[in-house]
């Protein structure tokens, strides 16, 4: 088997993680495993495996014919079966099938905003389903949009998946006391809604002040960006609520923190929790796209509705006032995440399915 996975860029974000980590875990198990990087890379490129035959098109437009052929180009070189393309690089794995018809697209939908399905813009990736041998989604949402919106019928619904990365160095250094650092792993994206963050950390403050947050995910310089920051001076939470922008030291990181957070009024299925349960970390998430169906409430962690502040403030003060319970549900985590979103148990799935399209 012969599959190059391609993603628009490298930068830190959930799709392209799911990029590299299929592009690496399958050089250890298939004939050939390429990453194919169109637009931009960015700080994963350096978790690339030295096994995965990597290429950058320098994409400079929507059809740029170089960028186009140079994927045909080595497409046919490397004798490739499948392209997996994630998220809107379904477009460009289009585009070169239409000059290169043998070529097989399996288009892996990551849609973080599963919440909102019925305003999603569709014409475009209707059109092109035509061309998909089969198609990989992160949640039962986003499953049953594709059986009744595109017209390939193959969907396939796969976990997301982490795996360990021994060699990580330590370059970031979160503030705060030891101890009582909450940290919350998402882009600065608005369905991410660290707006949400912010009221807890305000109700916090008065409760117990010793305990900060730890904002790590790339800041787009927007308008949301610029609320974010306006609210955490406007609520006097410079010394309660820090912003990192991306980091790569990313298992690093969550080594340094206490509690793990995601205050998300909509996901697919967060890479930042199964990161989490990895790294035996106690949690509060909201319960959004796949995440209840990984998370047993009370069990292995603590879920809170959406844009629910007073809900989301109360189950972190029980996990803040008691250790033995927080020290619980990350063990309990961990063997979930061990069990269902290792990269080996997915992989296998991945190619059983693969086989049979």
């Amino acid at each position: 088997m012969r599959i190059v996975q391609i993603i628009d860029s490298l930068e830190a974000g959930g799709a392209e993680r799911m990029a590299v980590n299929y592009a690496n875990e399958l050089s250890a198990q298939i004939a050939f495993s390429g990453l194919v990087c169109s637009r931009a890379e960015g700080s994963l490129k350096e978790f690339i495996n030295p096994k995965v035959n990597f290429l950058f098109l320098e994409r400079k437009r929507t059809l740029d014919l170089k960028a186009i052929f140079r994927l045909r180009k080595f497409c046919i070189d490397n004798k490739i079966d499948f392209v997996h393309a994630h998220s809107s690089s379904y477009f460009l794995a289009t585009l070169v099938k239409l000059t290169y018809p043998k070529l097989k697209i399996v288009w892996h939908d990551h849609n973080g905003m599963s919440e909102f399905l019925n305003s999603r813009e569709s014409a475009m990736i209707k059109h092109a389903s035509r061309f998909f041998r089969g198609i990989i989604v992160v949640n039962n949402n986003l499953k049953m949009w594709a059986a009744s919106k595109l017209h390939c019928k193959e969907v396939l619904y796969l976990p997301n998946f982490t795996a360990v990365d021994q060699n990580q160095e330590r370059s970031t250094v979160l503030h705060g006391s030891q101890g009582k650092r909450i940290l919350c792993l998402a882009n600065l994206r608005s369905q991410k809604n660290h707006l949400m963050l912010l009221q807890i950390a305000e109700k916090l403050q008065q409760t117990h002040p010793e305990w900060t947050f730890h904002l790590v995910g790339k800041d787009f310089q927007d308008d949301y960006s610029t609320e974010i920051k306006r609210q955490i001076s406007s609520l006097n939470l410079q010394q309660a609520v820090f912003l990192y922008d991306s980091r790569t030291d990313i298992s690093a990181i969550i080594s340094q923190a206490d509690i793990a957070i995601l205050t998300s009024s909509s996901e697919g299925l967060p890479v930042a929790l199964l990161e989490y349960g990895l790294h035996q970390k106690p949690i509060v998430v909201t319960t959004v796209g796949e995440i209840p169906q990984i998370i047993t409430n009370g069990v292995d962690g603590l879920m809170v509705a959406p844009d629910d502040p007073n809900g989301f403030y109360n189950s972190l003060t029980t996990l803040i006032e008691n250790p033995d319970l927080r020290q619980k549900y990350a063990s309990a985590l961990k063997q979930t995440i061990m069990r269902n979103n290792f990269g080996s148990n997915v992989i296998s799935q991945y190619l059983n399915w693969i086989d049979n399209l």
